[in-house]
Order: structure tokens, then sequence, then C-alpha cells
């Protein structure tokens, strides 16, 4: 399996909550999202960790991923740490972690679906 991470933005906790609220109540099955106060590679890791590995993800292919994208993505990676700092203590960093296959899948099935 191959995974995908890339950082969404920056989200209010509450808003954060509810959305991973609505999440549990109709899964998507190609991602999870992460939300955490620092902008660090440690942060990010201890989050992957923290996930429900209930699709048959593999967690050490995740993390590498993670790591991967951390190495390769200073730039990005700086933006979105003045971003969270930025927006105050209120709010979360938000990524995405993804199986690849069903990511794809899902985003032709509702390209099929709007054209």
């Amino acid at each position: 399996m191959k995974y995908s991470f890339e950082i969404v933005g920056v989200s209010p906790v509450l808003s954060f909550f509810s959305h991973q609220q609505e999440i549990q109540a109709h899964p998507h099955p190609g991602a999870e999202y992460l939300g955490t106060y620092q902008c660090t590679l440690d942060a990010f890791i201890e989050s992957v960790e923290a996930l429900p590995m209930r699709r048959g993800w593999h967690l050490d292919q995740v993390v590498d991923t993670v790591i991967n994208f951390w190495l390769n993505n200073a730039e990005q990676i700086g933006h979105w740490k003045q971003r969270l700092r930025d927006a105050g203590t209120q709010n979360l960093l938000v990524a995405r972690v993804a199986d690849l296959d069903a990511l794809r899948a899902e985003f032709e099935s509702l390209l099929k679906n709007n054209f």
C-alpha cells in the first residue's frame, strides 16, 4: 500500500472536532485527518500512532510517509508553522494521511458524480 501525507490547513479546535464527529458518522475509507497544536514532525508522528489502523494500514509505512514529507517540504512546513502561529492557541494544524488507491477511487467517484 502507498500513502500520502499533506498539511491541509489551520482550523479552530471546535470546528476540527465537529468535522471529526461527522467523519466518524460517515467514514471515508481512504483518509484520516490529524490535528495538532504544534507544527513538528514528532507531533504528527504521535497523531499517526494514535490512529486506529482498522483499514489494514501499515503503521510503519504511514510513519515513513510522514517523515518523507517532512524531509522534502521544508518551505511548505515553514509556511504552515507561521500560519499556525498567526492563528493563535485555539487552533490546530490539520493534515490528511491517506491510502493513495482509496483516495484516488474516492476522487474519481466524486468527479463522475459531478459530470
